[in-house]
């Protein structure tokens, strides 16, 4: 096993290893991705800004394929998200939901329907989508030192290495005389990893170049079709252990074996699993056959498909509808807006009519 494998192993808890044992499931290591080498250097700026992210904003699942824990509050906040702390002030947040709500009801009458949610939420995605062709074109300058709007492998490579704590003058100097690079194990194998995505993003006739606008699908996979696609593939890979292609119920929910940090058996993640399990019979399943195809999980995975804004518009409404009209009134949402924003706000109920 590669030390990259292993290091993506060992930041498993305890209580994944018990679901693993509770599963009986002869589950083999997934392959690691390069969001292990980016845990390794959590505060550089450089590194944030070159390397594809793991976490992709309105995006379901990760790169890793892990389910997008902050989904619902990064479709329904937007770029706003950040002002809902769990630390902020109950009464300001208060106010500025009930300014999204009014936002949200387009026909003014105090309700949100799905179809209201529906537009909200394609509003918000395509938000995460300007700020990451925003975050990109400074990205693409930090790589591009010559400024001729195209970027090479090699130019890449030397900025991700100087990323890493190699010296940037002697990683170029050596690349450029075709010299050998002494590089561990693990980044060695995040190079290679970087590299097939990179010639992925090439849009044909392929150049062995990325403009502006390739790089940002090398980044961010959501903003093309085709790179959407390969982001699905490397997410069957890694979990597709009878490799059909395809995947299981059991392949979904299932945990790699390997050594952890706690071995406590005894600490399972029910709350993991069952999540898992309700978003693939649910959701991703389409045709609830019980299993996932690649064209499944890539329509779940789209984040601008209008059918699954829908679908994601009805589930957020049933979570909040206590007086199960399929609408969401204000109070409703205030009730349940750590669903919703993350921040639980007390006292909601006494304090909405005296503000609102």
């Amino acid at each position: 096993m590669s030390n990259r494998r292993r290091f993506q192993l060992g930041r498993l808890c305890a209580s994944t290893l018990a679901v693993f044992v509770l599963l009986a499931l002869n589950v083999q290591a997934r392959p690691a991705n390069i969001s292990a080498l980016k845990d390794k250097h959590p505060n550089s700026k450089e590194d944030n800004e070159i390397l594809p992210p793991d976490h992709l904003n309105g995006v379901k699942m990760e790169m890793d394929g892990h389910l997008n824990k902050d989904f619902h509050q990064e479709v329904f906040l937007g770029k706003e998200m950040e002002e809902f702390e769990e630390d902020s002030e109950p009464r300001r947040n208060r106010k500025k939901l009930n300014e999204i709500f009014t936002k949200v009801d387009i026909n003014k009458d105090r309700s949100v329907s799905a179809k209201e949610m529906q537009r909200w939420i394609m509003e918000k995605t395509e938000e995460h989508f300007q700020e990451a062709v925003k975050e990109n074109k400074l990205s693409f300058r930090a790589v591009d030192p010559d400024g001729d709007g195209h970027v090479t492998w090699d130019e890449y490579r030397v900025k991700f290495l100087a990323s890493k704590g190699f010296n940037e003058k002697e990683v170029a100097e050596k690349i450029k005389n075709n010299e050998e690079l002494k590089v561990d194990e693990e980044t060695q194998e995040v190079l290679e990893s970087l590299k097939d995505r990179w010639f992925q993003a090439d849009n044909p006739p392929a150049d062995q170049l990325l403009n502006e606008e390739e790089f940002l699908s090398f980044l961010h996979p959501e903003h093309s079709r085709g790179m959407l696609r390969y982001m699905v593939k490397e997410i069957v890979r890694d979990l597709d252990q009878d490799g059909d292609g395809k995947l299981t119920l059991a392949e979904f929910i299932s945990l790699p074996m390997g050594t952890v940090e706690n071995q406590q058996a005894q600490d399972i993640d029910d709350d993991w699993v069952r999540e898992r399990k309700k978003e693939f019979e649910e959701v991703i399943d389409a045709n609830h056959d019980m299993i996932v195809t690649m064209e499944e999980l890539e329509e779940y995975m789209d984040p601008m498909n209008e059918y699954n804004a829908l679908n994601e518009a009805k589930q957020m409404i049933a979570v909040a509808d206590e007086n199960q009209n399929h609408n969401l009134e204000l109070e409703e949402i205030l009730k349940y807006s750590e669903y919703f924003t993350g921040s639980k706000l007390m006292d909601y109920a006494r304090n909405v009519h005296e503000e609102f």
